[in-house]
């Protein structure tokens, strides 16, 4: 009993530090003259991938047995397949929801729900403009072809393979610097949401530098601390319930690594920040394509059996219907909770895999 009061505990704590995370993270981006994309792809999503980096890259360094190395992989592996299916399909539910909450409150007040806010056929459900999509679509058509080569090499071996590991920072590196570039050209183009202030400094109109770096920084140890201990109790719990470690390794742990990102999207879409909620994901992802990849590389065989090529097929076809769809300006929130379907697919798939 106690390990699902210690679970319930962690994942209200990662709530709660994520509230105070995208609060200051929106300050941070203020306050480094990123355009707003850019805090959703690059610094919060940046923040929220780094603990799990690190997680990986102490896992395949310090790892005593090849098994122990393999763990890192396969959350090397498991990191984007959370976030292409569930962290999106969480999202959309989100989002459902709260367009629900508002036709609702709409016919309370004037008895007549919203107008759809355009001709398209889909624009009354739409996530975003077409300039939105297109810049989300630029962020998967980075992660596919990267994220196929992964795989890739999962199923060769050659001597430099391990070598390799380096041209995937490289590409982190190109992704990093584009965005950079991008956010901050199109910073006049952007929408700007007011900030709230700041919880550290509730009354500064303009809080200090200092408050804006602690408060983030602070949130981040307490996010990664409460993730750690989140998945050390589904280690535990995971048997308690009848399941092998390899199915709580593969289908359980994910979830929780990727925990801290699902909830700063459905924090960002309770306050209308539906562009920020999905640029955090797609931000994540390419960060979890890249560096984890990269430290398995030069650290592991990086040799892929059948539940890890199934998790990456998984994953690369979920990618590519979500990209159809926003390439189409059709990515409606109905239809960003499918994405969520993709992993019940894969769980699936794990039984005759593991049987």
């Amino acid at each position: 009993m106690i390990h699902f009061v210690l679970l319930l505990v962690c994942a209200v704590a990662i709530y709660l530090s994520c509230e105070w995370f995208v609060n200051a993270v929106e300050w941070l981006g203020e306050r480094l003259d990123v355009g707003r994309m850019a805090v959703g792809t690059i610094l919060a999503a940046f923040g929220t991938a780094l603990p799990e980096s690190v997680v990986t890259l102490v896992a395949v360094t310090t790892g005593g047995t090849e098994e122990a190395k393999d763990i890192g992989v396969g959350a090397a592996m498991g990191g984007p397949l959370a976030l292409a299916t569930v962290a999106y399909g969480v999202t959309g539910a989100m989002l459902l929801r709260k367009r629900r909450r508002e036709r609702l409150t709409a016919l309370a007040v004037t008895g007549m729900p919203p107008s759809a806010p355009s001709a398209h056929p889909d624009s009354e459900e739409a996530t975003g403009t077409h300039r939105d999509m297109k810049r989300l679509a630029k962020d998967q058509k980075w992660f596919l072809p990267i994220f196929i080569v992964k795989v890739g090499l999962g199923l060769v071996a050659f001597a430099f393979k391990p070598a390799l590991g380096l041209l995937f920072f490289a590409a982190y590196a190109v992704y990093f610097w584009r965005e950079i570039r991008s956010s901050r050209a199109d910073a006049g183009d952007e929408d700007e949401d007011e900030l709230e202030p700041l919880k550290l400094q509730p009354k500064a109109a303009s809080p200090s530098t200092w408050a804006v770096v602690a408060q983030t920084s602070a949130t981040l140890v307490v996010i990664f601390i409460a993730a750690h201990f989140f998945v050390k109790q589904l280690d535990v719990i995971g048997p308690m319930l009848g399941l092998s470690a390899t199915v709580t390794a593969l289908l359980l742990s994910p979830i929780a690594t990727e925990l801290p990102e699902i909830m700063n999207a459905v924090i960002w879409v309770r306050q209308g920040k539906t562009k920020l909620a999905l640029a955090n994901i797609s931000g994540a992802m390419m960060i979890q394509a890249t560096v984890p990849s990269g430290i398995g590389l030069l650290f592991t065989r990086w040799d892929f059996d059948g539940a890890l090529l199934w998790s990456g097929l998984i994953t690369m076809a979920a990618i590519t219907y979500l990209l159809l769809t926003m390439r189409a300006h059709r990515l409606t929130p109905r239809r960003l909770t499918v994405a969520a379907g993709f992993y019940v697919l894969f769980a699936l798939g794990l039984i005759p895999i593991l049987s």
